[in-house]
């Protein structure tokens, strides 16, 4: 029976992708000396808060998440991010392929508000593995699956994010809206002969003050 073991080598944004995606480099081991002939290979991706620090601006931009930073003792709690699978071609001892984490700059999704909110400093990432090995049996080819106990750590600069989405958002942001509203806001800015959205925004934000309620 083979037994694996996973490393997470690199993360690197995909390069000349239409979406954002982000390349997870992965070195897999065989132990046992087995070959394997094909690794149906999925992932799940958790992000690990509690793994790291936060200073005064990245906990205001983490408030809806979190909660002030007396609650953090409660709420700091690991949390999934993404899904990804692939499959692996077959090989003996070890390899290394890519892993394909298609990612999202929707701010209704938790793990793009968290990544949003960190400046600087390292991401912690949990991957926990499951999947089909295929090996050679004694009659034909065996089919195991991959351990559930199986995981890799990986500390994600946080600069490697930002810059997959200043690639593919540069200076820009997006946030999703009700129909109706999109609707309304777009006639204010017809009716005001504004040229963009950023300008219809503005001139609303302009007259109500900052802290008060509307």
């Amino acid at each position: 029976m083979p037994e694996l073991t996973f490393t997470v080598v690199d993360i690197r944004p995909e390069p000349y992708a239409v979406v954002p995606n982000l390349l997870a480099r992965l070195r897999i081991e065989e132990t046992t000396g087995e070959q394997v002939h094909a690794l149906a290979l999925r992932a799940q991706v958790r992000i690990e808060p509690q793994r790291r620090r936060y200073d005064d601006p990245e906990v205001r931009a983490l408030l809806d998440l979190f909660g002030d930073r007396t609650r953090f003792a409660q709420t700091l709690r690991p949390f999934p991010w993404l899904h990804a699978s692939t499959v692996a071609q077959g090989f003996t001892g070890a390899c290394e392929i890519d892993l394909v984490l298609p990612c999202t700059y929707d701010f209704d999704v938790s793990g793009t508000t968290y990544l949003h909110a960190l400046r600087d400093g390292e991401i912690p990432l949990l991957f926990l593995f499951s999947g089909t090995v295929f090996c050679r049996g004694t009659a034909g080819f065996s089919v195991t699956q991959v351990p559930w106990d199986l995981e890799a750590r990986y500390r994600m600069p946080a600069a490697v994010w930002r810059d997959l989405m200043e690639a593919h958002f540069p200076r820009s942001e997006w946030l999703r809206m009700r129909r109706d509203t999109v609707e309304a806001l777009a006639h204010y800015r017809h009716v005001r002969g504004l040229t963009s959205w950023d300008d219809a925004v503005t001139l609303l934000l302009g007259q109500v003050s900052v802290g008060e309620p509307s």
